[in-house]
């Protein structure tokens, strides 16, 4: 059978479903490592940072020499090792049981790295193949990685029900196989370079280009503000449903990613009909009112419900900036794609952090840090209303150009 781009668009959704597991898996298993391996919780937020500044670095990395290795060998090499992080999350606790600490960390860094290329070069792999329909398939394959989300927290949840957690170290092996399949399928899909006809620009020139600092905010503001309510997810569930803290923490995550893949499936069906700025424009709105609802009303149902909101509302910021800059900046290659997932995981880390600054602030309100995050999306707001009057000024000294 010839395989044609379809197959390589099905592969690049695949990638996402195995970083998701990748990135989501652990912390599935961190009351394991606290009740059995006595990991205090310092040590577990560690691994979490372990993996979140190895990607930052990745996609620095990333950024020079991404189009320089090749678009093929690249995501080869983050597939692959996505699926040695993963085996080796359940083999290297058998290999070092007395140093669990450090044999989690090894893993983190593993997969980290491979989520990272993943983030630099799934992007600029759908945005270079043929076809009008990118904004679609774009928004699509962001969906994936909340659907991959989804999926781990219900399986693994499953499993734990089925065999116990006795046996935790082959879960992570059985979700190995979803990169390791994506690892055959890389070597014989066809893969197109979003330049081949055009060198890309240079880092040092992209950054000359005043509107890609307009994206790289949007990226930033993107970012924090979906992870600033992803973060707190689990305690509005709890509370508003009265229920444990581990149902909660499968609940409000759950909610919060079928949201917003929800919202990403919908843009990628309907990206004919509704431009993409329009609905950049629309979700701020709508995120502004989820913020608001989550800490104003006082009401927990109705602050659950303000969670799922603003999981719809950001689903398209991500996804959607990235569409928005490569068709601005057409020669902005790997490079460009890269720096912009690099501010977007900085927003990720700003987010939460400004959540729980500011309600540390007012004796620990969630709430008013909450109403803090508000910010975000304004932002977002301003920033695409900026784009459009830039866009309209250029067309208009295109037109001039071509009469004279």
């Amino acid at each position: 059978m010839k395989l044609t781009y379809k197959h390589t668009v099905f592969t690049c959704y695949l990638a996402n479903i195995g970083a998701a597991a990748a990135n989501n898996l652990a912390s599935l298993l961190f009351i394991i490592f606290q009740n059995e391996f006595g990991l205090s919780s310092i040590q577990l937020a560690t691994v979490i940072s372990v993996n979140f500044m190895t990607q930052i670095v990745v996609d620095f990395l990333g950024a020079k020499y991404a189009d320089k290795l090749g678009y093929r060998r690249t995501v080869l090499l983050s597939a692959s090792l996505l699926t040695l992080g993963l085996l080796s999350l359940g083999v290297f606790p058998l290999l070092m049981p007395n140093n669990m600490f450090t044999a989690l960390c090894m893993s983190a860094f593993i997969y980290a790295i491979g989520s990272g290329l993943g983030e630099v070069i799934l992007s600029p792999i759908i945005e270079a193949l043929p076809g009008d329909a990118k904004e679609s398939a774009m928004s699509i394959l962001h969906s994936f990685y909340c659907w991959g989300h989804v999926c781990v927290v219900v399986l693994s949840t499953l499993y734990f029900q089925v065999f116990g957690t006795d046996h935790w170290q082959i879960l992570p092996m059985i979700w190995a196989i979803v990169p390791l399949t994506t690892v055959f399928l890389f070597s014989v899909t066809p893969i197109r370079s979003l330049n081949e006809d055009k060198v890309s620009l240079p880092l040092r020139k992209l950054f000359t280009v005043k509107i890609f600092w307009l994206f790289m905010l949007l990226m930033l503001c993107g970012g924090a503000a979906e992870l600033a309510m992803a973060q707190w997810s689990s305690l509005f569930a709890e509370s508003a449903l009265g229920v444990s803290k581990t149902v909660g923490n499968l609940l409000g995550p759950c909610f919060f990613a079928v949201m917003m893949g929800s919202a990403r499936a919908l843009y990628g069906k309907y990206s004919e009909k509704l431009p993409l700025i329009s609905a950049i424009i629309v979700c701020s709105f709508i995120t502004c009112a989820g913020y608001l609802m989550v800490s104003l009303i006082p009401n927990p149902y109705v602050a659950l419900i303000g969670c799922g909101i603003i999981g719809f509302g950001v689903g398209i910021f991500w996804p959607g900036t990235l569409s928005v800059a490569s068709k601005a900046i057409p020669t902005g290659g790997a490079g460009m794609f890269a720096i912009l997932a690099l501010f977007g995981d900085l927003g990720c880390s700003v987010g939460p952090q400004l959540a729980a600054v500011v309600s540390e602030a007012f004796d620990n309100n969630l709430k008013i840090g909450m109403l803090a995050c508000t910010l975000f999306p304004l932002i977002i707001l301003i920033s695409t209303l900026v784009y459009v009057k830039f866009s309209i000024r250029k067309n208009k000294s295109c037109k001039q150009t071509e009469n004279l």
